[in-house]
């Protein structure tokens, strides 16, 4: 079974940096598109940013310019480096991985970013 692991969230002061880790286990990690979500309290879930088994990235028109998703392979980890960070981008941050050929797709449990002063 696929499990998704996140670290790296916490309390942040706005200007400030983070970079969230999510190490995938149980699967063939270059297989998967792998993406980072977010929930802000009484929001929907929604997409931050997504990279492709060929390295291809899309971003949120919220963050680009701020954050940037990258994946190494060899350690089947995906990260999201976050800088300038801005109290709206407070929110539980998931991970996901996702091969829609086959119908695959898994979560994380989530890792809390706030950015507060």
């Amino acid at each position: 079974q696929v499990q998704l692991v996140e670290s790296g969230g916490g309390l942040v002061q706005p200007g400030g940096s983070l970079r969230l880790s999510c190490a995938l286990s149980g699967g063939i990690f270059r297989l998967y598109t792998m993406g980072w979500y977010r929930q802000a309290p009484g929001k929907q879930r929604e997409l931050v940013a997504a990279i492709s088994t060929g390295d291809t990235t899309n971003y949120a028109d919220s963050v680009k310019g701020r954050f940037t998703i990258s994946r190494d392979n060899t350690k089947n980890t995906v990260y999201l480096q976050m800088i300038s960070l801005k109290p709206e981008d407070t929110a539980v941050y998931f991970c996901n991985g996702n091969r829609s050929a086959i119908g695959l797709m898994f979560w994380g449990k989530g890792t809390l970013v706030t950015v507060s002063s």
